[in-house]
């Protein structure tokens, strides 16, 4: 079991390097377009501020390549400003003096974000002068970033390796729920797979096919599948080396008794039509582009989805940012929502698709992983947890 925030002692004026995941969404003026991400780990930084620690919190944002002022973490310190019962400060520095010098001046259960993160080389390369860098401004580190958890990168596994540590609790809850979902699951075990490339997801969906009752496969990546199943697909997305690993997941599937269910039915267009009106077709032909799931693969899925006890979603089910698309994916939602079973949403597509179909506080847990979550399940942990002490008192 590893150690969690709950079991450091004595943080009453001591520097807590908190690594969080803010790597939201942003328009082009600065604006949150979601903040899930944040909102998850309030409870991990207001528990410290309790307990008059000085909050210094590290995170990413993008993939900057040097300093972009468009990826500047402090839009995300004028929204903790808000949310946060204490006073919170902003530095547009992460390393160096002029830290340290503000960190020195920090009032117990006061907070500073660091600008991010991802601005400077080592963070990406992991390099250890740069994470002991990062180190000599705390006393201990906690990880509460469950979404980069599968990268070993300076702030979320090297200052690990060299400093006192912990788990927050938006980690310690992305565990518990994905490692029972896993290993003790609640049977009919439904799993929803979408999204577009089959190669990614095969670790992930060989794992969940030992535990799963049904399979039911959505998205671009459906129409490898059918292709593999023998089916005409159009003009359809397919990648053409996943092929054959689509055929072998489908023959171990029904080898085991699994249930595997694909799109009878699709939202398309034509691509030499000049209007590109959608239609909906059961079999796709000639010049056909399938988008969307049609009424019937909708009304099959959710019949599977009623029975369910406990179901896992991971990838969107059609082009959902496309409103002539979003039917599909909308209609599941809703389903997996009003559903009785226990629900897991993972993945930045099928999250954005919840919150944008406005069920979020229906779904039993989101996880704030993409392919963290993807990682987490295919090999029962992450580098990032592997890397923390036991629990232990310190």
């Amino acid at each position: 079991m590893k150690r969690t925030v709950e079991d450091l002692a004595n943080l009453k004026g001591k520097v807590v390097l908190l690594r969080v995941d803010f790597n939201v969404p942003l328009d082009e003026g600065g604006k949150i377009l979601d903040a899930t991400r944040i909102m998850q780990s309030l409870p991990t930084i207001k528990y410290l501020i309790e307990k008059q620690a000085k909050v210094v919190l590290i995170s990413h944002l993008g993939r900057p390549e040097g300093y972009d002022i468009r990826k500047s973490l402090w839009p995300i310190a004028l929204i903790l400003m808000r949310l946060l019962p204490t006073s919170v400060y902003f530095s547009n520095k992460a390393i160096g003096k002029e830290v340290e010098e503000r960190i020195k001046h920090m009032k117990n259960g006061d907070v500073l974000l660091l600008e991010n993160i991802r601005f400077y080389e080592g963070e990406a390369s992991c390099d250890m002068n740069f994470a002991k860098e990062i180190a000599k401004l705390g006393d201990v580190f906690v990880n509460d970033a469950f979404g980069v958890a599968h990268r070993e990168h300076a702030t979320t596994y090297g200052i690990a390796r060299i400093m006192p540590n912990a788990i927050g609790f938006l980690m310690k809850k992305e565990i518990t729920a994905l490692q029972g979902a896993v290993e003790n699951p609640k049977h009919p075990f439904v799993v929803i797979i979408g999204g577009a490339k089959v190669k990614g997801k095969i670790k992930f969906i060989m794992k969940l096919l030992e535990v799963a009752d049904t399979l039911i496969i959505g998205g671009a990546m459906a129409y490898t599948f059918l292709v593999a199943s023998g089916y005409s697909v159009g003009q359809s997305i397919i990648y053409d080396d996943s092929v054959e690993y689509a055929r072998d997941i489908l023959n171990i599937a029904y080898s085991q008794g699994k249930k595997i269910l694909l799109p009878i039915d699709h939202v398309c267009i034509r691509e030499n039509s000049k209007k590109k009106k959608p239609i909906v077709v059961s079999n796709l032909i000639d010049d056909m582009v399938a988008y969307d799931i049609g009424p019937k693969t909708i009304k099959l899925f959710k019949d599977e989805i009623n029975q369910a006890k406990q179901i896992l979603w991971n990838g969107p089910l059609g082009k959902y940012e496309d409103e002539r698309f979003i039917g599909g994916t909308k209609e599941i939602a809703k389903a997996i929502a009003s559903s009785k079973a226990y629900s897991i949403v993972g993945g930045g597509d099928s999250v954005s698709a919840i919150k944008k179909i406005g069920c979020e506080n229906k779904i039993d847990l989101i996880s704030t992983g993409g392919g963290a979550t993807l990682k987490f399940i295919e090999n029962d942990t992450l580098p990032c947890i592997d890397v923390i002490q036991e629990k232990i008192k310190l």
